[in-house]
C-alpha cells in the first residue's frame, strides 16, 4: 500500500525509550502515523541512518525497536559501500522510508554521490511515504538551522527541495534553534518555513502543510513568515496529540 497523495511527515520526535539502554526502545506515535499515512498497518519500513555515518548501534537499534511489532524493518546503508544490490529498487519497495539524525549536510551530499536523492524524489512521488527526525525533518527542504558544521549552530540552505519551505527543529530544545531560524528568513537566507519542538511533526501532502501532530501534550509546530520590516512572524499551528 501507498500513500494517496506525495506524503511527507518531517519531526523532532524520536524512538519511545524504556528507560533500560540504548536497544530498549519501541516505535513512536509518530512511526505508527508514518505506517497510518502509508494505508497500512505493517509497513515495509526502511532507516536510512547516513547522517549518522550508518553507525551500526544505531542501525541496530532501529530493527530492535521494530522488532515484532508488525513492521518489516529494513536499511539502506551507504558506508563503505551498499548493503543492497539495487538501491532504487529496494527503496520505491518500501511503504515507509524514515531517516535519521545527524548531519545533515554529509547526509544530502552523500546521497547525492549515489544517486539517492533522485530515487528518494521518484518514491515520493510514487507514494511512498518520506519521514524522519531533525536532520531526517530538514533533509526535504530547502534548509534550517544545523550543527552539522561544529557545535555553534549555523543556516544550512543545500536541502533536497522537495519541499519549498525552510525547517527548524528541536525548536524548544536548545536556545539558539529559535533566533536563528528568525534570523535566517530575516534575512532572506532561508524561505518562510516551519518550525517543530520536540516531540512534533509536520504532515505535508505534496507541498501543503496538511497538519502538525505531536506524541505528547506541549509540543508545538510553527510556521514563520518573513514581514515586510524582515522581521519574523511565529504563529503556533494547531497540533493533534496522536494517541
Amino acid at each position: 500500500m501507498t500513500a494517496d497523495v506525495p506524503t511527507i511527515l518531517a519531526t523532532s520526535a524520536f524512538l519511545r525509550s524504556g528507560g533500560r539502554g540504548p536497544l530498549d526502545v519501541r516505535p513512536g506515535a509518530v512511526h505508527r502515523l508514518a505506517a497510518e499515512l502509508a494505508n497500512t498497518k505493517t509497513p515495509r519500513f526502511c532507516f536510512l541512518g547516513q547522517a549518522g555515518g550508518d553507525a551500526e548501534p544505531r542501525i541496530a537499534a532501529y530493527y530492535a525497536a521494530f522488532a515484532g511489532t508488525g513492521f518489516r524493518a529494513s536499511h539502506l546503508q551507504l558506508f563503505p559501500m551498499p548493503n543492497v544490490a539495487d538501491i532504487r529498487a529496494h527503496l520505491l519497495a518500501q511503504d515507509v522510508i524514515w531517516v535519521g539524525g545527524g548531519s545533515v549536510a554529509n547526509l544530502c551530499a552523500v546521497w547525492r554521490v549515489h544517486g539517492v536523492d533522485e530515487i528518494l524524489h521518484e518514491a515520493w512521488q510514487a507514494g511512498v511515504v518520506l519521514g524522519g527526525v531533525s536532520a531526517g525533518s530538514i533533509c526535504w527542504h530547502v534548509g534550517g538551522s544545523t550543527d552539522s558544521f561544529g557545535p555553534q549552530l549555523r543556516g544550512f540552505t543545500d536541502g533536497l527541495g522537495f519541499l519549498p519551505f525552510s525547517n527548524g527543529v528541536h525548536y524548544d530544545a536548545e536556545d539558539r534553534r529559535r533566533p536563528l531560524m528568525h534570523e535566517l528568513i530575516g534575512s532572506g537566507a532561508l524561505p518562510d518555513g516551519y518550525a517543530t519542538d520536540d516531540g512534533a511533526g509536520l504532515i505535508f501532502r505534496g507541498t501543503s502543510l496538511s497538519e502538525a501532530v505531536a506524541d505528547h501534550q506541549g509540543p508545538r509546530g510553527y510556521e514563520l513568515r518573513r514581514t515586510p520590516d524582515g522581521t519574523v512572524l511565529e504563529t503556533p499551528l494547531p497540533t493533534r496529540v496522536l494517541t
